[in-house]
């Protein structure tokens, strides 16, 4: 067992009782998957904010923007849970919820974007890696979205979506806490760099089965 099924099945045993209250009350997985982007979205908007604020401000809105990117990633993990315990399971949540994760992302990352575009000369730069990590995050998918397209199961890399997800929280909590603009920029970079490592990584996985599969013909 790898250590993402591990914490997978430590956070299904203290979400097991929320969801099937849910499912009592009559809850959907796509209202929790709307919720999460709703809060995603809440989320862009605090960076957007503390772009604009008194810079005696502006970390403690970043460091709250986290604390909702995490909270909102717990509904991400709730909505395929709800699915399949109560039953509800669906083709159309299946793609509501894989358009709506990447809205989240790319909303929550361009809301660090513009917080680093915003600073001016000195983090400038910051707001660019921080393009390069959206980029990265939407190819990751993609190449997954396509493999499977082909028929082919493509889930390699080490930069996969809730490594994203707990990479920028984590490091946009700490940048609210040490109050040091490297601290969420740090964690723009490694995204930067593994997200779009972990895509050509899936491109040569691909490379492979296609060519394994054209070779035995």
């Amino acid at each position: 067992m790898n250590y993402r099924d591990f914490l997978q099945k430590v956070i299904y045993v203290i979400i097991n009782p929320i969801i099937k209250g849910m499912i009592k009350i009559g809850i959907t997985p796509n209202f929790i998957t709307t919720t999460g982007f709703v809060l995603n979205l809440v989320a862009t908007t605090m960076f957007i904010y503390a772009a604009e604020v008194a810079e005696t401000e502006t970390f403690a809105w970043i460091g709250w923007a986290g604390g909702v990117i995490l909270f909102a990633g717990l509904f991400d993990m709730m909505d395929g849970r709800l699915a399949r315990m109560g039953g509800m399971s669906s083709t159309f949540g299946a793609l509501w919820d894989s358009t709506l994760d990447r809205y989240s992302e790319l909303c929550t990352l361009f809301g660090i974007c513009y917080y680093l575009l915003m600073q001016q000369n000195e983090w400038e730069w910051a707001g660019v890696v921080t393009f390069a990590a959206m980029v990265g995050s939407v190819m990751v998918s993609y190449v997954r979205a396509r493999a499977e397209g082909l028929d082919i199961e493509c889930k390699v890399g080490l930069m996969q979506r809730p490594e994203r997800v707990v990479v920028t929280a984590v490091g946009a909590i700490f940048c609210g806490v040490c109050a040091n603009v490297w601290v969420l920029v740090v964690p723009m970079i490694i995204i930067a760099v593994l997200a779009n490592i972990t895509a050509f990584w899936r491109v040569i996985h691909c490379y492979k089965v296609l060519n394994a599969k054209d070779n035995n013909k």
